[in-house]
């Protein structure tokens, strides 16, 4: 096979060394090249979709059961952390978050890019090859916010009552009126439309680097709680600012980015990251009650869906779902404070089979819905066990395009397309999912450790801190997690133990030449609290 040096450009120039389409005849969609559509459910947990949970999932979910049925199901997908951010940017890099100074928590109010300038996403990769790139929804990884030290107290948190000052306002303007730098249009994404973070100011849409408005009010208070104000954040707004259209706006923008690619014939990629069913829990007036349980959160699961389906019917109607790889999934699992209580009291069980939910090391964290639809490829009804992750998005268009990832991307990526084209053979040995607190969880085939550590200093020791210990589970015959066998297979543990430092040392898991990791990642390599040297 022939190799051809190629520049690599946007957002970083590159020379590295790619494996062309025309290397490579047997490429999938290198003649047609398909469109992608991404879309990324917040917080809708493993058992909200009725296709993953039949017996146990009362809430209907009629089009992303379809879009299952049409395509290929995985049961075994995971994100790379049970909370935001860290899973964001794992699936838009194909890079463990924890490689990054992100390895707990999330990203927070007014922070940093977390995404480096130079970090290669699925975004840069499609528009290397020719696509028109969209991100529409919630970002949450991090802008160049243009506000100066001195301005930051007055940007919201500390407001009294909900009232804003004349001082307040004033440095709103001062920072509003600015662009907002390092945000998706930097990152690969030729177009940005969304809000950021929904419970968190700014309370307006974003569009590529500008504000729609000049926030001047501070966000009413009643606004919060009767949205179910858990996780949400005063500060600044634009006047009228209401949660319930959020949802239906990003799907009007992303039908009108399909119809504008379809009529200019050129491939697209869209990532559309939803806003919900995160809190706030504000389902539009036509979906409030449509569940049949009572609760805002099980509306909004089924408006999340009419979004799914509005998008393949926009496909449908432009001719292109033909030639669109239809991926969906879920950042994490289900957030259980927002009612999880109540609807297992109804019978319905946001995790399905799995223990716990949002912010835990366990599978109810972060083992989540994961299907594509590709109908040049994939058989319909199919179903597959393998173990997977949303860092293989990266690998997996790479290979779609018919090219190679340099060595300084994608680093923890496996291409699913064998899986796709119907194998059922291991993509990946290994995989790593973590805790909000950044506890770590390393699969080896079906057997998963919870590597059980004090978190480094400072760290949040809030959320799901149930695995302190370090714990062995075999999940083919204990999904649920309920069997710890760490004192039955110590040498097991133990060399799983010693994988996950090779992990964490060479900055890779895939095939390649050792890479940095941009920060420590030593806190979470501390001996385990059980002696992994005991004999069985």
């Amino acid at each position: 096979m022939n190799t051809k040096k190629v520049w690599i450009t946007a957002p970083m120039a590159l020379c590295a060394t790619v494996t062309t389409a025309a290397d490579k005849p047997d490429a999938v969609g290198t003649n047609n090249r398909p469109n992608i559509v991404i879309i990324l459910a917040d917080d809708l947990g493993y058992g909200d979709v009725q296709c993953y949970n039949p017996e146990r999932g009362k809430i209907p979910t009629p089009n992303i059961n379809r879009l299952a049925a049409q395509g290929l199901r995985f049961m075994d997908g995971h994100s790379s952390s049970s909370v935001s951010s860290p899973s964001r940017y794992t699936l838009l890099t194909g890079r463990y978050h924890w490689r990054t100074r992100l390895q707990t928590g999330i990203v927070n109010l007014w922070e940093q890019p977390l995404i480096a300038p130079d970090r290669m996403t699925i975004g840069t990769l499609a528009k290397q090859h020719g696509y028109r790139t969209a991100a529409i929804g919630k970002w949450h990884l991090g802008w160049n916010w243009p506000i100066m030290p001195e301005q930051k107290k007055w940007m919201g948190i500390d407001l009294r009552d909900g009232v804003a000052t004349e001082e307040h306002r004033r440095v709103w303007r001062e920072v509003f009126s600015q662009p907002l730098l390092d945000g998706p249009t930097s990152r690969g994404f030729d177009y940005y439309f969304g809000t950021d973070v929904p419970n968190w100011p700014p309370y307006c849409f974003i569009e590529n680097n500008r504000t729609i408005g000049i926030p001047s009010e501070a966000l009413p208070s009643e606004k919060l709680i009767n949205a179910k104000w858990l996780a949400s954040l005063q500060g600044p707004a634009l006047t009228g600012w209401a949660f319930e259209p959020i949802l239906n706006t990003l799907a009007e923008k992303a039908e009108r980015f399909i119809a504008e690619s379809a009529a200019r014939q050129e491939p697209f990629l869209l990532y559309m990251p939803l806003t919900t069913p995160h809190t706030p829990l504000s389902p539009s007036a036509e979906w409030q009650g449509k569940s049949g349980l009572n609760h805002h959160v099980a509306d909004l699961i089924m408006e999340t869906d009419d979004v799914v389906g509005r998008i393949s019917a926009a496909l449908e109607k432009t001719g292109l779902a033909k030639n669109t790889v239809f991926i969906f999934t879920s950042d994490n699992g289900f957030a259980y404070y927002v009612g999880g209580k109540a609807l297992e009291d109804q019978g319905h069980y946001p995790s399905g089979p799995l223990r716990c939910y949002k912010g835990d090391v366990y599978e109810g964290g972060h083992r989540i819905p994961f299907m594509i639809r590709w109908p040049e490829v994939i058989r319909p009804n199919s179903v597959s066990h393998q173990l997977v992750h949303h860092a293989d998005l990266m690998a997996t268009l790479a290979d779609i395009f018919g090219v190679t990832l340099p060595d300084n991307a994608g680093e923890d990526s496996f291409s699913l397309l064998p899986l796709l084209k119907g194998e059922d053979k291991p993509i990946r040995e290994n995989s790593v999912s973590c805790a909000f607190a950044g506890m770590p969880g390393i699969r080896v085939g079906s057997w998963k450790l919870i590597i059980g550590c004090e978190p480094p200093p400072g760290a949040s020791q809030g959320w799901y801190l149930q695995g302190m210990k370090t714990e062995l589970y075999n999940l083919a015959d204990d999904l649920g997690e309920t069997n710890n066998l760490i004192e039955k297979h110590p040498d097991r543990a133990k060399q799983m133990f010693a994988l996950y430092e090779k992990l964490v040392h060479n900055g890779r898991s895939n095939q390649g030449p050792p890479q940095k990791n941009d920060a420590d990642c030593t806190p979470f390599l501390q001996f385990p609290r059980v002696d992994l040297s005991l004999k069985k």
